[in-house]
C-alpha cells in the first residue's frame, strides 16, 4: 500500500486524437508516476495531472515526487527494452516498452513527449499535441 495523493487540472478540450491511444499513453505515464513514487518509504507522494490548451497546443503535464531518472538515462528512457538500472526501487515491474509505446503514439499524432526528472526529487513527463 502506498500513500499517494493525486492532483488534477483539466480544462475542457476538443481534440482531434485516437481517444484510446491517448488514454493508453495516459495510464501508462500514471502507473509509471505511481510504481515509482514513494516505493522507498519516502512521505507522502505526489502526482500532479494537468490538461491545458498552450496557443495552438494541447499540452498534458504528469509530474510525481518519486525516485527520478537519473541524467545519464534521459536520452534512452524512450528506448525499447530500456531499462533505468533495477536496484533503484524493488519489486516494480515493468519490461522497458510502455514508454517505447507511449513516444509511438504521440509521433503518430505528429506531437512530442518530453521528460524532466532530477533523483530523489522526481519527473516530469510534458506531452505536447497539435490542436
Amino acid at each position: 500500500e502506498k500513500n499517494i495523493k493525486i492532483e488534477y487540472y483539466l480544462e475542457e478540450i476538443i481534440a482531434k486524437v485516437d481517444k484510446e491511444k491517448i488514454s493508453q499513453v495516459i495510464v501508462n505515464l500514471i502507473s509509471n508516476a505511481i510504481r515509482y513514487t514513494n516505493c522507498n518509504c519516502k512521505t507522502e507522494g505526489k502526482i500532479v495531472i494537468r490538461l491545458y490548451k498552450e496557443n495552438d497546443f494541447i499540452k498534458i503535464n504528469i509530474k510525481d515526487n518519486g525516485i527520478g531518472i537519473p541524467k545519464e538515462s534521459l536520452d534512452y528512457i524512450f528506448e525499447r527494452f530500456y531499462r533505468v538500472d533495477k536496484s533503484r526501487c524493488r519489486n516494480t515491474g515493468g519490461t522497458g516498452v510502455g514508454l517505447t509505446i507511449c513516444k509511438s503514439i504521440i509521433d503518430l499524432h505528429k506531437g512530442k513527449i518530453e521528460v524532466k526528472s532530477e533523483i530523489n526529487e522526481g519527473s516530469e513527463f510534458i506531452i505536447t499535441l497539435p490542436s
